[in-house]
């Protein structure tokens, strides 16, 4: 079992969409006029976060001008500033601003992954692109050893999750549906992994009031509640003290719905 530094390492080396590898080169070198001194990452973007961690959030693709900017996920754009704040009043982040993946930000007791690893065109991955990257999830979850609760920001990247936990033989209480504020328990060998869903913070979310500051705070809350019952946080607690910073791994067309 590869630990997350090389499956970080090898999802920056894939090359098996060889469309989305040249669309997000081609970003990189054309760049958005409100970034043309930038000098963008370009190509598939890895997880970030704790190796430790117990709290997993899984989003939809990284943004052609965001994370295929700056080489981290919901790092540089709308969704980002959303996502960081709320991350950092739950206690799972050292900072609430996320600006390059050289900006310091650590990440507690949490790990941020996505179904897509490559930006791709109109922000709507195909079947077969998250088909493609599949793995590198299924790998992620194998190796976040103590993972206890499992974010869906989107529809996408709620049944992303739903596929790699039954791919690793959990059985789900319920029928996992996506749904806001949905939360459905997924068990393996007297394990529980908890599956929480919310709607991604995309602008067309947030700016529509149809994901509330409130609303995105009530995910977290929810996420350290189950975390605290479950115990077992050690050195890396979801309510850090403050000051306190833990060690994160950075290594140097489906419906749009999937936002939702």
């Amino acid at each position: 079992m590869r630990d997350i530094a090389a499956i970080s390492a090898a999802v920056v080396r894939c090359r098996r969409c060889p469309e989305l590898r040249a669309y997000t080169a081609q970003v990189a070198r054309e760049k958005k006029r409100a970034h043309r001194d930038c000098s963008y990452w370009g190509k598939p973007v890895p997880g970030f976060g704790d190796s430790d961690a117990r709290l997993v959030l899984v989003g939809l693709a990284p943004g052609a001008h965001g994370s295929n900017r700056t080489g981290r996920p919901f790092t540089g754009d709308a969704s980002g500033d959303f996502l960081y704040p709320a991350l950092f009043r739950a206690g799972f982040a050292s900072a609430p601003v996320a600006r390059d993946r050289f900006d310091g930000l650590e990440l507690r007791d949490c790990f941020i992954t996505a179904a897509a690893r490559c930006a791709p065109p109109q922000n709507k991955p195909t079947p077969q692109e998250l088909r493609n990257c599949f793995s590198f999830l299924v790998e992620e979850f194998e190796a976040l050893e103590r993972l206890r609760v499992a974010v869906g920001l989107g529809a996408i990247g709620f049944n992303a999750i739903v596929r790699a936990l039954a791919q690793q033989g959990f059985a789900f209480v319920g029928k996992p549906v996506f749904a806001h504020g949905a939360a459905v328990d997924a068990v393996r060998d007297g394990r529980t992994v908890s599956l929480l869903a919310t709607y991604h913070p995309s602008r067309q979310n947030t700016n529509t009031g149809k994901l509330t500051v409130a609303m995105f705070d009530a995910i977290f809350t929810r996420a350290k509640e189950i975390l605290a019952r479950a115990g077992g946080a050690g050195r890396r607690s979801a309510d850090p003290a403050p000051g306190s910073a833990h060690p994160s791994s950075n290594p140097e067309r489906l419906d749009s719905s999937g936002t939702q």
